[in-house]
């Protein structure tokens, strides 16, 4: 792999290193699957995008999304993130709002002032969990029977399994047992 441009950004503060941070990747149209995968394991970061030139006219550029995994076809943090990157180097929207080409589609990324937002996507999957994967899952976060007092399935790129639990401090309290919780993605 040749040299190549890239940036680590905090996304969700402007305290350093107080953020959640993704590596951007700027001019990967030269990288195959293999090598953007490669690079993601190596950042060991959640996520790690590459900019390339976008399919679709309407779009200023076109975003691929890696984990340490596996490639998501759409995730927020690495949106904005990679959105503060592109105009950080010089990117320039061809209209008022930034347009994102990733595998879910378009996203319209709004800019007020230094602040950016975005709309999400629809969801790719929504609606209950299974009985036997949520009991996996009370299991993995250590939870008492009954603790979790509703779940359903909010993917929009990322495969998001979302629990609520009764009060505040159950949440601050978790110590997951990350092992069992593994391969839930495809769950």
């Amino acid at each position: 792999m040749n040299s190549m441009s890239f940036k680590q950004v905090d996304v969700f503060s402007s305290t350093p290193l107080k953020g959640n941070p993704v590596a951007v990747v700027f001019d990967a149209d030269r990288l195959d699957d293999q090598q953007m995968a490669a690079f993601a394991s190596w950042t060991n970061l959640s996520e790690t995008t590459f900019i390339l030139q976008p399919r679709d006219p309407r779009a200023d550029y076109r975003l691929r999304i890696f984990s340490t995994l596996d490639e998501l076809p759409f995730a927020g943090h690495p949106t904005l993130g990679s959105c503060h990157a592109w105009l950080e180097s010089g990117g320039v929207p061809k209209g008022e709002d930034i347009i994102q080409e990733c595998e879910v589609g378009l996203i319209r990324i709004r800019r007020k002032e230094k602040q950016l937002a975005f709309l999400a996507p629809p969801l790719l999957r929504s609606g209950p969990v299974a009985a036997e994967l949520l009991e996996r899952v009370r299991l993995g976060l250590r939870l008492a029977p009954g603790a979790i007092v509703d779940a359903q399935w909010v993917d929009n790129g990322a495969g998001w399994l979302a629990v609520m639990l009764s009060k505040r401090q159950q949440v601050l309290d978790l110590k997951p047992d990350y092992p069992a919780l593994s391969g839930l993605a495809v769950g």
